[in-house]
C-alpha cells in the first residue's frame, strides 16, 4: 500500500465458515457466515478497495486449505476490489500459486519471520507491492504461529526491521492481545512501528470504532484491517470509508 488509507474488511476462513477467533484462539471462535463469497460480495458493493482473507485452517497447518474458496472470491468480486491472502503460505510455491490465482498481494508471516531472506525472495520475484508482511505481537514481541502460546518471537522492531532489509514495504500489525476484543488498538505499538519509518504499517486487532480508525490514521498508518466490529454492527463500512 503506497498512499492515502484503506479499509479492509477481514474474512478468516474456517472449515468454510466466515468465523473471527478471540486473541486467535481457535477455542474461541464465533461463527458468521456459510457463505464467504456472499460476504465478499457485500463488501464489494460497499465500496472498500481491498479485502483481507485468512484462511485460518491453512494457518494453523502451515500450507494452504482454503484455496478453491479464495479463487472463488477472487472470481466473484476481483474486477471491484483488490484480494490480498493471507494464512500458510510458507513456501515460494504456494504463494507463487495464490497470486497466479488472481490475489493480488500475498500475506506471509511465520516464515518470514523465521527466515527474512524468505521474504526478500519473495520480493525479488513478485516486487514488493504484492508482498505483505504480517506482524503478530504479543508482549512486545513478533510471534511466529501467533495464535499459539509458548511460540518464540523477536521484539517487533527488530523483526520489522529485519524485513524491511529484505525490501518488504507493507507491514500489517496484530495486536494478539486485543484480536476480537473490541477493545481498541493498540497505539502505543502502533506508533512505535510507524515511527521507524521502514515502510507502511496496517493496524489490526482490537478496531472498535470510528474513533478507532481515525486515530490509527492519524498516527499515520496506511490502512486498517477490520472484522468483529463490521459483523457486530458497530458501524458499516460507508462509515469507515467516511471516517
Amino acid at each position: 500500500m503506497t498512499s492515502g488509507f484503506d479499509i479492509l474488511p477481514a474474512i478468516d476462513l474456517r472449515g468454510g465458515r466466515v468465523v473471527r477467533l478471540q486473541q486467535g484462539d481457535f477455542d474461541r471462535e464465533t461463527a458468521f457466515s456459510d457463505d464467504p463469497v456472499a460476504v465478499a460480495r457485500s463488501f464489494a458493493d460497499a465500496g472498500v478497495r481491498w479485502l483481507h482473507v485468512v484462511d485460518l485452517d491453512g494457518a494453523r497447518t502451515g500450507e494452504p486449505v482454503h484455496a478453491a474458496i479464495i479463487r472463488d472470491i477472487v472470481a466473484a468480486v476481483g474486477r471491484d476490489l483488490a484480494v490480498e491472502a493471507a494464512g500458510g503460505l510458507r513456501t515460494e510455491e504456494s504463494v507463487d500459486t495464490v497470486l497466479a490465482e488472481g490475489a493480488a498481494r500475498a500475506v506471509v508471516g511465520t516464515a518470514a519471520l523465521r527466515d527474512p531472506a524468505f521474504a526478500g525472495r519473495l520480493v525479488a520475484t513478485h516486487g514488493s507491492i504484492r508482498i505483505v508482511a504480517a506482524l503478530d505481537i504479543r508482549d512486545g514481541l513478533a510471534l511466529g504461529e501467533g495464535w499459539r502460546e509458548g511460540a518464540s518471537g523477536l521484539r517487533a522492531e527488530t523483526a520489522l526491521a529485519a524485513l524491511a532489509d529484505q525490501g518488504v514495504t507493507t507491514f500489517e500489525v496484530t495486536a494478539i492481545e486485543r484480536d476480537g476484543l473490541l477493545g481498541g488498538p493498540d497505539l502505543d505499538l502502533l506508533t512505535r512501528l510507524v515511527s521507524l519509518g521502514r515502510g507502511a504499517v496496517i493496524a489490526s486487532g482490537g478496531i472498535a470504532s470510528l474513533d478507532d480508525i481515525r486515530a490509527v490514521r492519524q498516527l499515520g498508518c496506511f490502512g486498517a484491517i477490520v472484522g468483529r466490529a463490521l459483523y457486530e454492527g458497530r458501524f458499516d463500512i460507508a462509515s469507515a470509508i467516511d471516517a
